[in-house]
């Protein structure tokens, strides 16, 4: 799946004014017109990279055994560059259950929930504003029950879209909330809606202490309209499987739900580990 791109007009003005800067400083010190030049040449380098533009996040999935990957993608150096998490330590047998939290559906959260009671399962829910407010039992249940919670964003918009300030209130709106509501005041992973990102983004997130997490599992789950039973959910999770893996699950799917509990069986029996993304030590790109 090639990333889709979109152009960024923002990129030119900012270069031009780094250029005046560098410009207007020929009285300067040696030093502070070398900083503005290198300052300038890097912003050349990233704009030339495409990193000025915003990515919708995609990979070649696992098949066969075989590892994903995002090498053809566009992003993989800019993941790289902010340490954002795709894979885990490949060469083991670990797993990291991820699920966004949108909105809440058919009382879904509560049977996933309950199953990773069961079953002794870490995971992480990636949580929107909308959830915080409509959802608070279950927000608190989340950490109650030692889950991590994920910032997904206020308002779910295309972060890429927004200015870095604009960003970095979107998040705290929702660690804020989160906070008040559990009295957990720590928040280090984030989700961008939509998987949609892009180099000035991740910076604003990163400034904030946030880790963006993406994902190297993941199936067409989230359209409520379309759910086609615990069987398809099973088979697309167990056939994507490999070491160091993200699964990406979206709590709204009935048939996730339905799945969980086999898909943790099968996991375990073939030598998985699951772990919380706070014990993941090790990033993989590739």
């Amino acid at each position: 799946m090639k990333a889709r791109i979109k152009a960024a007009g923002a990129a030119g003005c900012m270069l031009a004014m780094l250029v005046l800067s560098a410009q207007a400083a020929g009285a300067a010190a040696p030093e502070q017109r070398s900083n503005r030049n290198a300052a300038v040449a890097e912003h050349n380098q990233e704009a030339a990279a495409g990193w000025s533009k915003p990515y919708h996040f995609g990979f070649k999935k696992s098949k066969n055994g075989q590892l994903p990957s995002i090498a053809e993608e566009g992003f993989m150096p800019m993941l790289e560059k902010h340490k954002a998490i795709f894979l885990g330590n490949t060469a083991e047998k670990e797993l990291y259950l991820t699920f966004d939290n949108g909105y809440e559906k058919d009382k879904l959260t509560a049977q996933i929930l309950d199953v990773l009671k069961e079953k002794k399962v870490p995971a992480i829910f990636f949580i929107t504003g909308h959830y915080v407010k409509t959802e608070p039992d279950l927000v608190k249940r989340m950490a109650s029950e030692g889950h991590l919670i994920g910032n997904h964003s206020w308002s779910h918009p295309d972060m890429s879209t927004l200015h870095p300030d604009a960003v970095k209130r979107e998040l705290a709106d929702v660690k804020k909330a989160v906070a008040d509501l559990t009295g957990f005041r720590e928040m280090n992973y984030l989700r961008p809606p939509r998987g949609i990102f892009s180099d000035r983004m991740l910076e604003a997130s990163k400034e904030e202490g946030y880790t963006n997490v993406f994902w190297s599992v993941a199936y067409k789950d989230w359209d409520t309209s379309a759910q086609k039973g615990a069987e398809y959910a099973y088979s697309n999770v167990m056939g994507q499987l490999h070491p160091g893996a993200v699964l990406l699950l979206h709590a709204v799917s009935r048939d996730n739900a339905q799945a969980l509990g086999r898909i943790i069986d099968s996991a375990r029996g073939q030598g998985y580990t699951f772990k919380s993304l706070d014990q993941l030590t090790q990033r993989t790109y590739r």
